[in-house]
């Protein structure tokens, strides 16, 4: 019987033999332009997601509230795979090239570099822009509470809970990445995309790229004195809010965060698959 999606080894194939390879050896303005446009894509998610989410919990309980949030924050890996972008977190995914031979380790660096700097410009353009778009505070001061403290919970994170997320967070985006590559129809990359990225926004596990958003967001919503206070009157410690700055967002959150989301998606889902379609493919 002939199903219509590939199957894992064929993604596997795919991925080893053509689609990691052209990531790597694309030219620099290319990877650029498609990496600013993930970065705003996944920003597209966050805002969403807090824009929808921030009072969800009141109405439907926590758990429902969480569920929300990640349903809608998937829109932004849809619109990186379907429409066409580069991302940092899924492009992880080139590990399992590397292991074969079929590219270079300075490819994948090379690539890694390009687009987490691009997917950074493209998360903090759109953290200005919805910061100048009034949406985060007047009327909507209370979408602005809920994005500054998720920033400031973020920034909080000890190290290796920061970590832990980070793997968590990859190995689910990068099986949503691997589901949607064997569906050979929108519809089907849809569906695929949304359970893993429901999951781990859900969960409350760690994305780099989110991030890039979430807490520069909130870092520019610090400086506006009605969102503090009413942060502080909701509960928003002196501490947290503190550690919403530069520092914070680069060392306290992105470092840890990052290495998990290479663990998450370079070991887990890029290795394991080349132990089991392409290493024994060979020997075979």
């Amino acid at each position: 019987m002939e199903y219509d999606c590939k199957s894992p080894a064929m993604v596997a194939a795919d991925l080893n033999e053509n689609i990691c390879v052209k990531k790597t050896t694309n030219n620099a303005f290319k990877l650029l332009v498609l990496g600013i446009l993930a970065g705003a894509y996944i920003g597209f998610g966050g805002e969403l997601s807090n824009m929808i989410g921030h009072d969800a919990a009141k109405f439907v309980g926590a758990g429902l509230a969480a569920f929300i949030k990640g349903a809608v924050f998937s829109t932004g890996l849809m619109l990186v795979v379907i429409a066409g972008a580069e991302l940092f977190t899924g492009n992880t995914l080139i590990t399992i090239s590397v292991l074969d031979g079929k590219s270079k380790f300075s490819g994948l660096l090379y690539n890694w570099s390009v687009i987490y700097v691009a997917n950074l410009i493209g998360s903090l353009l759109v953290a200005y822009l919805m910061f100048g778009s009034g949406l985060l505070e007047g009327a909507n001061v209370a979408v602005g509470v809920a994005a500054l403290k998720t920033a400031a919970g973020k920034v909080s994170l000890a190290f290796w809970p920061a970590f832990f997320r980070g793997i968590l967070c990859n190995w689910l985006v990068c099986l949503a990445v691997w589901m949607a590559l064997t569906s050979r129809n929108t519809i089907g990359k849809v569906w695929a995309i949304f359970f893993p990225i429901m999951a781990f926004v859900a969960s409350g596990f760690e994305h780099s790229v989110a991030n890039m958003y979430f807490i520069p967001v909130g870092m520019l919503l610090k400086g506006v004195n009605e969102v503090v206070a009413a942060a502080s009157a909701a509960g928003l410690s002196a501490e947290s809010l503190a550690n919403v700055g530069w520092y914070g967002f680069l060392v306290r959150n992105l470092v840890p965060v990052t290495l998990g989301n290479i663990v998450g998606g370079g070991f887990f889902v890029a290795t394991l698959y080349w132990f089991t379609y392409i290493r024994k493919g060979k020997k075979a």
